[in-house]
C-alpha cells in the first residue's frame, strides 16, 4: 500500500488540513529541538494512555502492576532525569503474561491492541531520543499543550461512554500524527524524512484500532458522536496557538 492510499481515510476522517502555517513553522531549524522534544512526550504519553486504559478497563490486578513497571525506566529518564540513553536501549520490559479482569471480549481486544500500540510508542521514544542524541538536543523539560487537555474537556462523565469518548479522541490523536508527519516529512531533511515516513503504518493502525475499539463498545452507531469529536479536534487545529507543538494550532506571529 503506497502512503497515499494509506492516508486516504485519515484524511477522510480529519476534519481539517494541518495549515500552512504550522507547517511553515514546524520545519524551521531553530523550531526543531522544540519539535523533537514535545515528539518525544507525545510518544511516552500515548503509550501511558494505553496502559491506563487496560488498568481501568481490561486487566487484573497483578496484571496492572506488570504494565506499569514497564514505563519505569522512561518516566524515571523524562520525570526524573534517572538513568541514560544506554540503559534505555538495553532494557527489555519483562513480558509476563497480561491477564483479562472478565470474559468479556472486549477487554481482550483492548489489551491485544494497546500492548501492541505501547511496544510501538516506547521504541518510537527511544528513536526520537536517539536523534536528538545525534543532533546535540539535550532534554529538558517542556509544558503541555492544550491540545489533549482540549479534546478531552469533552469527555462525557458516565460509562460506557466516557470509555468510548476517550477512545475516539485517541483515533483523532493518532490520526493527526499521521496526517502531520507526512506533511512535513519531505521538507525535513533525508534521515528525518525517512524517520517520520517510517511512523506513518504504526499511527494509521492506532487510529483504527481505536476506532474499532470505540464501534466495539458502543455496539451501536456512533458516527455523531465521531463527528462531534472531529469537529472539536478542527478547532483546536485551525485557531490561533502561542504554544508551538507537535499538535498545535495556527501559530501567532
Amino acid at each position: 500500500m503506497s502512503n497515499q492510499q494509506l492516508l486516504a481515510p485519515i484524511l477522510e476522517f480529519l476534519h481539517c488540513k494541518t495549515p500552512d502555517a504550522w507547517v511553515q513553522e514546524a520545519i524551521k531549524s531553530e523550531n526543531l529541538a522544540d519539535l523533537l522534544l514535545d515528539h518525544l512526550m507525545c510518544e511516552l504519553k500515548a503509550g501511558q494512555t494505553a496502559m491506563f486504559l487496560m488498568r481501568k478497563y481490561a486487566l487484573d490486578k497483578s496484571s496492572c502492576d506488570a504494565v506499569m513497571k514497564w514505563f519505569e525506566p522512561y518516566e524515571q529518564y523524562v520525570y526524573k532525569k534517572v538513568g541514560s540513553m544506554e540503559a534505555l536501549s538495553k532494557y527489555n520490559p519483562p513480558m509476563k503474561k497480561i491477564v483479562a479482569n472478565s470474559d468479556d471480549p472486549f477487554a481482550q481486544a483492548l489489551i491485544d491492541k494497546m500492548v501492541l500500540l505501547i511496544k510501538e510508542e516506547l521504541h518510537h521514544f527511544y528513536q526520537v531520543l536517539e536523534i536528538m542524541e545525534q543532533r546535540g538536543i539535550e532534554y529538558r523539560n517542556i509544558r503541555a499543550g492544550r491540545y489533549a487537555k482540549g479534546m478531552m474537556t469533552h469527555v462525557t462523565t458516565h460509562e460506557p461512554n466516557t470509555l468510548i469518548d476517550k477512545l475516539i479522541i485517541g483515533a483523532y490523536i493518532e490520526a493527526r500524527s499521521c496526517e502531520r508527519f507526512a506533511k512535513i516529512a519531505p521538507l525535513l531533511d533525508d534521515d528525518l524524512n525517512k524517520f517520520y515516513t517510517s511512523l506513518l503504518r504504526s499511527e494509521a493502525r492506532h487510529y483504527q484500532d481505536y476506532l474499532a475499539l470505540a464501534k466495539m463498545v458502543a455496539g451501536k452507531d456512533i458516527s455523531e458522536r465521531i463527528r462531534f469529536f472531529g469537529e472539536q479536534e478542527a478547532k483546536l487545529i485551525l485557531s490561533e496557538d502561542d504554544d508551538f507543538k507537535f499538535h498545535s494550532g495556527i501559530p501567532t506571529a
